[in-house]
C-alpha cells in the first residue's frame, strides 16, 4: 500500500480546491469541497500508480514535511 500526501491549495480566483502529489507526474486534481478533493485525489493518484512502471513506483519520493517561510514584498 502507498500513502500519498497531496499538497492543499485554495484558487482565489475560482473558488475550488487544487490537490497536486508531488513526485508522482500527473497526480493533481480540482473540487469544490474537501471531501470531494480527498475523493478525487485518491481516484488520481491510483491511476497514476497503475499506469506506472514498477521500478519507477519504488523511485517515488518520502514525504517529509512542509515548511512555510515569510518574507518581505
Amino acid at each position: 500500500m502507498y500513502k500519498a500526501t497531496g499538497y492543499v491549495e485554495k484558487d482565489s480566483a475560482t473558488g475550488l480546491y487544487v490537490a497536486v502529489v508531488p513526485g508522482i507526474p500527473g497526480a493533481h486534481t480540482q473540487a469544490e469541497t474537501l471531501d470531494e478533493l480527498q475523493k478525487n485525489l485518491k481516484e488520481v493518484v491510483e491511476l497514476c500508480l497503475e499506469e506506472m512502471d514498477p521500478e519507477t513506483r519504488k523511485q517515488l519520493p518520502e514525504f517529509v514535511g512542509i515548511q512555510q517561510v515569510e518574507v518581505a514584498n
